[in-house]
């Protein structure tokens, strides 16, 4: 590859619409690191909704589609969402027997990522969206919306940017809706930090595939 972010259309395409050189597409998917430093400068609106629209691209259960986005911009909205998740994190804290100096220092700082983040993207799960009202029909909803936000990050990825999934929501799905108000069927599952990245990355350390043959 000649160092350029990687685009669907720089690529020709084959009839049944695989890229003809696989191996590019195998290093550019094996490629994606997590990234927890940003630039300041925005992510164009244009190019987040095309990541938003190749991420419903993704395979759901039963084609329900059960993903919601929720794009965090308003500095007040953020700071409802920040103080949401951080009272819940302080109380879950306590609760464990926390030092107050280490309760407050990750309190200061997730409220400084959750502020600093160029493009904060809450993704949800419709719990509505299921075929019969069963445990594993909720599962795999989850795992529907998961699809989804792999495919988000790939192709933020292949946009140039950096991005971070970040699972504090989980903690805090009530505060999380009440923070932003939400549909009470909207599951928070996690949110993406995303934005052009401020640091390169290390290599790394993966465990053997393990496979059992049977």
């Amino acid at each position: 590859m000649d160092g350029r972010p990687w685009t669907v259309d720089d690529r020709p395409q084959t009839a049944d619409h695989r890229p003809q050189k696989a191996a590019e597409l195998h290093a550019f998917l094996r490629s994606r690191r997590s990234i927890r430093r940003f630039k300041t400068e925005p992510v164009p609106e244009d190019l987040l909704h095309r990541l938003l629209e190749t991420a419903i691209h993704a395979p759901s259960a039963h084609n329900l589609q059960p993903w919601r986005f929720v794009l965090v911009q308003n500095a007040t909205a953020r700071e409802r969402l920040g103080r949401a998740l951080t009272d819940k994190m302080r109380a879950d804290m306590e609760a464990e027997g926390a030092l107050e100096t280490d309760i407050a220092a990750r309190v200061e700082r997730s409220l400084r990522r959750l502020s600093e983040a160029p493009v904060v993207l809450l993704f949800c799960r419709d719990t509505a969206a299921v075929r019969d009202d069963t445990p594993e029909e909720h599962h795999m909803g989850v795992q529907s919306v998961a699809n989804a936000v792999t495919y988000l990050l790939l192709a933020a990825h292949a946009e140039g940017l950096g991005g971070n999934w970040i699972c504090w929501p989980l903690y805090a799905p009530a505060e999380t809706r009440a923070a932003l108000n939400l549909p009470a069927a909207w599951q928070p599952e996690g949110m993406l930090f995303l934005g052009w990245p401020d640091e390169t990355p290390g290599e790394k350390t993966l465990r053997a595939v393990e496979v059992v043959r049977r």
